[in-house]
């Protein structure tokens, strides 16, 4: 998937309200204000100075004139911020058939309505095979080592979509939940339970009750984001206070 506009460097000033961010703009040296499209609490990646990429756009409609996109990482790592992207790379994996779980199916379904009041991320389909419901999550949360973690804060919503899949898996069905790391200095994953236990514990339940768990990184540059390999799920609960 690659950004429909060449990003643009800036140094992060603060981000703040959740989704608006002040940043300095490294070819003008302009202060500007930029929707930050994640709600989340962005564990070590928000920090002052920080240098992160943006997207301009000229849409008359859009009272903010940049998007921020991605934060650059110590080693020539980045991480991508916007939560609404994972779901678009995901969905150009599963059309290319590139993740191998899911290769067999032909009919990929975005935002279909499913368990109580919600939408599954895709709905999969292919004769000769039961339907499989995938639920897509970004994991931005590093703390020690080379491993991921998720969530970055407290998710009754995510906690919800276990208990969803759990009981698609029960009726038959193939309920598949897929993590993907969207940041490239990750080479596992595992749950956060200091930071949600509940989540921890879903994560668990739903792993037993036939929810099957993917995780796969990601390629981020300044021109756009791609899946990477399939990674290992350790969901042995850890406690590790050091943000990166």
């Amino acid at each position: 998937m690659r950004f429909q506009t060449p990003l643009v460097p800036a140094r992060l000033i603060r981000r703040y309200k959740r989704f608006l961010a002040d940043a300095v703009l490294e070819s003008t040296g302009e202060e500007v204000t930029v929707h930050c499209p994640n709600p989340g609490a962005m564990l070590g990646l928000k920090g002052d100075g920080t240098r992160i990429w943006l997207e301009p756009n000229d849409d008359p409609k859009k009272k903010l004139k940049y998007g921020w996109r991605t934060a650059e990482l110590a080693g020539g790592h980045f991480a991508c911020i916007d939560t609404g992207l994972p779901n678009k790379v995901i969905k150009e994996a599963l059309l290319k058939n590139q993740i191998s779980e899911l290769s067999h199916y032909n009919t990929v379904k975005p935002e279909v309505a499913y368990g109580t009041g919600s939408r599954v991320d895709f709905l999969l389909a292919q004769n000769g095979l039961p339907n499989a419901y995938v639920e897509v999550k970004s994991v931005t949360l590093r703390r020690d080592g080379n491993c991921a973690e998720f969530p970055d804060c407290v998710t009754e919503r995510g906690a919800k979509h276990l208990r969803e899949l759990t009981e698609i898996a029960r009726t038959g069905a193939r309920a598949v939940m897929l993590y993907l790391v969207s940041r490239t200095d990750c080479d596992q994953l595992r749950m956060a339970a200091d930071l949600d236990p509940k989540y921890a514990k879903a994560f668990d339940i739903s792993r037993d009750g036939g929810v099957e768990m993917l995780c796969y990184a990601s390629t981020i540059s300044n021109t756009g984001m791609s899946i990477g390999k399939a990674l290992s799920i350790d969901p042995a609960p850890q406690s590790c206070p050091r943000v990166v």
